[in-house]
């Protein structure tokens, strides 16, 4: 089995490199992660994966639904 390489360890000159990661950055020093943005962004991530459970959640009644349709048998019949 062939051995992973570690992955390097990220720092600030890597992040800051990303817009969006540099502006929950600076978001944080300027007003600290108890502040109102924080906190919706928190909610917001809970709505997201709160959104992505309920897709997963379809897709897996579709296929359960698919699997019960299949296990009908045929069921034999005499003619006279």
């Amino acid at each position: 089995m062939p051995r992973l390489k570690k992955e390097p360890e990220k720092n600030n000159s890597e992040t800051a490199g990303c817009p969006v990661a540099r502006l929950f950055s600076e978001m944080e020093k300027a007003y600290g992660r108890k502040s109102n943005f924080f906190t919706h962004l928190h909610q917001s991530q809970i709505e997201f994966l709160k959104a992505i459970r309920s897709l997963v959640d379809d897709r897996i009644g579709e296929l359960e639904k698919k699997e019960a349709r299949g296990k009908k048998r045929a069921v034999k019949v005499e003619v006279e």
